[in-house]
């Protein structure tokens, strides 16, 4: 026998959005609630004629429900072993499960894999998951034995980071730790070029999966250029760039623990390479003289925009830095600008980047119009998921 959850009630006309299979329902679309309801709690929603609409966790805030399902199953352990096993299976249709040449990337994507609050990266032989809902929190260990038995071998270690991205209004007092296995950071191989990933200590998961393919476009327009890599985190950019012939490299990125991980990636690749240096400074403060020295910038700031609230303060940062680079770019120069903002959508971005062109009186054309890799998939009917904007500009 189904088991009954509480069921969300929604006010009349405001079930058209989940008719066209949006996965959120916000708080202000509810008219009442059927039963007790607590944070992370399995719900069924239905429209004021009482037509079954889909089946999500419950949570606080302005997203009330993240809808996993649109038709009304049991969500049992084969129900999200399925799930799991559809987003591995995209996965390997995009050749990056037994790559010899790239062993790290996202297996699953939040609602771009109708798995709403979930990722999990993969790092070799460990997945990462960090995790944004309390209902998929309250699961964790079922989805990592869930994946355990679908990858095997491939799986030595599972580890949970969502102490800081679970909601921090359930009082659940995540701690992060290993579901499975031990296996502490390791050595991983993208297009080649090694990285070492820290998931217990580092950003994020460890490290910025999302910009391989860009890291990769970069490579092929680094030969005998001087390259400047802001925001360099764990340094991707700048040894692509190396690879790629750039005559020199610098990295700055405002953490001293950033610049001391990115000198060791570089001496992965690079042992005792000359071409390279790498600064822990203030962005605006190292772009404020740059004239001249450098022929090809990367700008790839963390989120200037968190929320909605944040996002005309992030276009003005987003604007200021890009306006920075473009009055100092040597003429034929290169700019890579990138925003990972997900509140800051496509047009607006480039809207900013445009004024700031704009403001340094540069004829600028536009290359390449960059966004996030096939593993970082963007659900048809949620087009929020695409969060990762990039331009390659060429500065004369």
């Amino acid at each position: 026998m189904k088991p009954t959850f509480p069921q969300i009630i929604l006010k009349p006309g405001k079930e058209q959005s989940m008719k066209r299979f949006h996965p959120w329902v916000f708080s202000g679309a509810i008219k009442l609630v059927n039963g007790k309801v607590d944070e992370g709690d399995i719900v069924t929603v239905y429209s004021a004629q009482n037509e079954f609409l889909g089946i999500g966790h419950y949570q606080i805030g302005s997203i009330s429900v993240r809808i996993f399902s649109f038709q009304n199953i049991e969500p049992n352990e084969a129900f999200w072993k399925e799930k799991l096993l559809k987003a591995y299976n995209l996965r390997k249709a995009l050749g990056l499960v037994n790559n010899d040449e790239t062993n790290v990337f996202r297996l699953v994507h939040a609602e771009g894999d109708e798995l709403p609050g979930l990722i999990i990266d993969i790092y070799n032989q460990t997945a990462v998951m960090q995790i944004h809902t309390v209902g998929m929190y309250l699961i964790r260990e079922l989805l990592a034995k869930l994946l355990k038995e679908i990858m095997g071998d491939r799986l030595v270690a599972v580890y949970d980071k969502s102490s800081k991205s679970v909601p921090f209004k359930a009082n659940i007092n995540a701690v992060d730790s290993y579901l499975i296995g031990n296996t502490g950071s390791t050595v991983v191989c993208e297009n080649g070029m090694l990285f070492k990933v820290d998931w217990e200590e580092g950003q994020k998961t460890g490290f910025f999966i999302d910009q391989r393919e860009n890291r990769y476009l970069l490579q092929k327009y680094a030969a005998g250029r001087d390259v400047l890599n802001m925001f360099c985190y764990t340094g991707g950019f700048s040894f692509f760039a190396m690879k790629g012939g750039a005559r020199l490299v610098h990295s700055v990125d405002s953490s001293a623990k950033a610049i001391d991980l990115t000198r060791e990636n570089v001496e992965l690749n690079f042992p005792s390479d000359p071409r390279h240096e790498a600064f822990a400074s203030d962005a605006f403060e190292y772009l404020k003289d740059i004239k001249d020295k450098y022929d090809l910038i990367i700008l790839d700031p963390p989120a200037f925009a968190k929320h909605r609230g944040a996002i005309n303060q992030a276009l003005q940062a987003y604007k200021r830095i890009n306006a920075k680079a473009f009055e100092q770019i040597r003429p034929g120069g290169i700019l890579f600008t990138f925003s990972c903002s997900q509140v800051v959508d496509r047009e607006r971005f480039r809207e900013a980047v445009f004024s700031a062109a704009a403001i340094s009186g540069r004829s600028v054309r536009i290359l390449h119009q960059l966004t996030q890799p096939a593993d970082h998939p963007i659900g048809i009917y949620h087009p929020e998921g695409e969060y990762l904007k990039g331009l390659v500009l060429y500065v004369e």
